[in-house]
């Protein structure tokens, strides 16, 4: 099940890339799952909720504006790939697979880095315009995020 979420949130990274690492901060400090005794430990401070909320927050609103460049350019694809792979590894850690969570992100990110352009584009040409797609794509990634950060133990 922990490689199942670690997928799902490394597609949550794909799809918004701050996101998933700021679910599973939340996930952590809160509570829902237990990481105190992993190397991944510091997902669970105060410090790693704020910053991943702040970084959030700002990709959320940037994704809408028409200068951001593509995610699959290599800084973007990067920036996803990097966050799945955390994400992936902070969820696995609950169990000591944090290789295992981190290998998992990094399919998921993939997956939701190329899946989630191919669907925004679909729905962009259905609506005639990008910000509809947009705004469901965000919605989209924020309820797998809670999903998976809420479902680890």
């Amino acid at each position: 099940m922990l490689i199942l979420l670690s997928i799902l949130i490394g597609i949550v990274a794909g799809l918004r890339a701050m996101t998933a690492p700021a679910a599973v901060a939340w996930g952590a400090y809160l509570g829902w799952f237990d990481i105190s005794q992993s190397s991944l430990s510091f997902m669970g401070s105060i410090w790693a909720v704020a910053i991943f909320t702040v970084l959030a927050i700002i990709e959320l609103i940037t994704d809408q504006l028409p200068s951001t460049p593509s995610r699959k350019v290599p800084m973007q694809f990067g920036a996803r790939i990097a966050a799945g792979a955390l994400s992936g590894a902070t969820i696995a850690a609950t169990e000591g697979m944090v290789v295992v969570g981190l290998l998992a992100g990094v399919v998921g990110a993939v997956i939701g880095t190329f899946g989630g352009a191919a669907g925004r584009g679909y729905l962009a040409n259905r609506f005639g315009r990008d910000l509809p797609a947009a705004l469901i794509e965000d919605a989209v990634a924020i309820a797998l995020a809670l999903l998976a950060a809420t479902a680890v133990s």
